[in-house]
């Protein structure tokens, strides 16, 4: 039994160099992300107010012209699948597939915030957990120095396993809504492209 408890604490310990190796990076691009995000942000503050003050005023006569009053240098993700749909004439099947497509570009965008939101905190408690076991050594030998120094290395990789997470969350959620507004929108104008093929051909 101590053979097997022997094999599982030098399996732990030898985590610990890999665990504080991945959480200094999910530090990284979480300040990288929050750079990108910021300006997302700016960037749909600009096209969001343009678009919402379009689609008040659109319907099936004048959905052709939406095109032109979109802004042609923006390549944001609703802008670039709203021109696609837009472009996408007669073609019904094609626009389910421009929609599926979009939601699939909002997920991949997504998924580094996800993983920070999951991933964060899970290498937090191994970084917390794992020198723990030579701390307490340290502290049954009277080795307050290795200890101390155990005890630093779980408290910093909580730390940062949290401050990952949680840009990690706050950058999800607040995506989150932003795709949902989009594909809202998206399916509005997939909606009226429909309707006016519609009347077209009973005309």
């Amino acid at each position: 039994m101590n053979y097997v408890s022997d094999i599982m604490y030098w399996i732990s310990t030898g985590l610990l160099v890999p665990v504080v190796v991945l959480l200094i990076f999910f530090f990284g691009r979480s300040l990288l992300l929050i750079g990108s995000f910021f300006g997302q942000y700016l960037a749909i503050r600009r096209t969001s107010t343009l678009i919402s003050k379009e689609l008040e005023m659109l319907n099936r006569e004048n959905i052709h012209t939406l095109i032109e009053k979109l802004p042609q240098k923006n390549q944001s993700l609703v802008v670039i699948y709203m021109q696609r749909l837009l472009n996408a004439k007669d073609n019904i099947p094609l626009r389910q597939r421009l929609l599926s497509d979009f939601d699939i570009e909002a997920e991949k965008d997504l998924s580094v915030s996800k993983t920070l939101g999951k991933m964060g905190p899970m290498l937090g408690l191994m970084g917390t957990l794992i020198p723990m076991g030579p701390a307490l050594v340290g502290l049954s030998a009277g080795d307050i120095a290795s200890m101390a120094y155990n005890m630093q290395v779980a408290f910093a990789t909580t730390v940062i396993g949290l401050f990952a997470a949680g840009i990690g969350y706050v950058t999800q959620s607040v995506k989150q809504r932003w795709y949902l507004q989009d594909l809202t929108n998206l399916e509005f104008v997939a909606g009226l492209l429909n309707e006016n093929e519609k009347k077209n051909y009973e005309a």
